[in-house]
C-alpha cells in the first residue's frame, strides 16, 4: 500500500511540473508575439514619416483682362514671389513664419501676419485676406490736395490721429504737408493696377503699384503726403523737397516710415518713394528708422527681388 500511494504522489509531481512547463511555454510565446508586433508598428511608422511632402508652390490665379498682366474682381491676385524666398515664410499661407526665430520673439511674427495690427507686413509676398476692409477707417482733420470726401482720405483712426499729429508737428516747423492718397479697397487698387499696366506694361507697372490684394494702401494704414501745394506728388521729383527732408527726419516721432527708402529696392521690390509714409506705431517706426532697415529686415522676412 505504501508503495502504490508513493508511485501515485509521484505521478502527481511530474504533472505538475508538465503544467509549469508549459504555462511558461505559452508565456514565452506570447512574449515573442508582442516583440514581433512593435517591430512591426516602428517600421510602418518610420515609413509613414519619410513620405516626400507634398509641394506647397501652387500658384494663386487671376482674371483675364484685355491686356497681359490685368487682373480682375473677383479673382484673387498672384503673389509676385520669385519662388526663392531666403526670409522665414510659412509655406502655402503668403504670410510671415510665426514660429521662433533668432532676435525675434513668437508675438512678433503672429503680429506681421495679423491683418487687423497696425503693424501687419503687407508688401509683394505677404497679402491681406480677400475682400479686406477696416472697420475702423475715419477722415483724419489734415489738409489733402482735393476737397471731395472720398475713400482716399480716409485711414484707420489710430493711424489717423497720429497724421493729425503729424501734420501739426510739420506746420510748427513751418512745413505744410498735404495727403495726396491714403485707403484704397481692393476693387480701386485693381482698376489702378489694370490702368498702369496699360500704360506701361506689367513687369514696370510692378515696380511702382501693388498687384491688388497686396498694396499697402488697402490696410488703411499708408498715405502718399505732398507739401501743401501739391507739386511732385506721387513723384520723384517730391524727393529732395523740403517737405520730403521734413518727413525723413521726423516721421518716426509720430510712428511713421518712409517704407520704401532710397538704395532698399531689392528688398522691398519698389522704387524710392519718400512720399509713401506708413504707420507702424512709434516703437517699430523708431526702431526701423535708427537701424537704417526696411519692413522686411525688421521682421527677418527678407525677399531679395531685384533692383525695379
Amino acid at each position: 500500500m505504501k508503495n502504490q500511494r508513493e508511485e501515485i504522489q509521484s505521478q502527481e509531481a511530474g504533472s505538475g511540473k508538465k503544467s509549469r512547463l508549459a504555462r511558461l511555454t505559452l508565456a514565452a510565446a506570447a512574449l515573442m508575439l508582442t516583440a514581433a508586433l512593435s517591430a512591426g508598428c516602428s517600421k510602418d511608422n518610420a515609413a509613414s514619416n519619410t513620405k516626400t511632402p507634398e509641394s506647397s508652390s501652387a500658384q494663386q490665379t487671376t482674371g483675364t483682362g484685355a491686356t497681359q498682366g490685368e487682373v480682375t474682381e473677383p479673382a484673387v491676385a498672384p503673389s509676385e514671389s520669385s519662388g526663392t524666398e531666403t526670409g522665414n515664410t510659412n509655406e502655402g499661407t503668403g504670410k510671415p513664419d510665426t514660429t521662433k526665430s533668432e532676435g525675434k520673439s513668437e508675438g512678433l511674427k503672429e503680429t506681421a501676419a495679423d491683418p487687423e495690427s497696425e503693424a501687419v507686413l503687407v508688401n509683394k509676398q505677404f497679402g491681406l485676406p480677400d475682400d479686406y476692409e477696416p472697420k475702423d477707417l475715419v477722415y483724419p482733420d489734415v489738409p489733402f490736395t482735393f476737397s471731395e470726401k472720398i475713400d482716399k482720405r480716409k485711414m484707420r483712426k489710430e493711424a489717423a490721429a497720429a497724421l493729425e499729429e503729424m501734420f501739426a508737428g510739420a506746420k510748427q516747423d513751418g512745413i505744410y504737408l498735404a495727403g495726396v492718397s491714403a485707403y484704397r479697397s481692393k476693387k480701386t487698387q485693381t482698376s489702378l493696377f489694370n490702368r498702369y499696366v496699360k500704360k506701361d506694361g506689367l513687369e514696370k507697372a510692378k515696380t511702382y503699384s501693388a498687384v491688388p490684394g497686396y498694396s499697402e494702401h488697402q490696410t488703411g494704414l499708408a498715405i502718399d503726403v505732398s507739401g501743401s501745394d501739391g507739386k511732385c506728388a506721387a513723384e520723384s521729383c517730391f524727393g529732395g523737397t523740403k517737405e520730403a527732408e521734413w518727413l525723413k527726419a521726423h516721421a518716426q516721432e509720430y510712428g511713421f516710415i518712409i517704407r520704401y527708402p532710397e538704395g532698399k529696392e531689392s528688398i522691398t521690390g519698389y522704387k524710392y518713394e519718400p512720399w509713401h509714409i506708413r504707420y507702424v506705431g512709434k516703437e517699430i517706426a523708431q526702431d526701423v528708422t535708427s537701424k537704417g532697415i526696411t519692413l522686411e529686415e525688421y521682421y527677418d522676412a527678407v525677399q531679395v527681388t531685384g533692383t525695379p
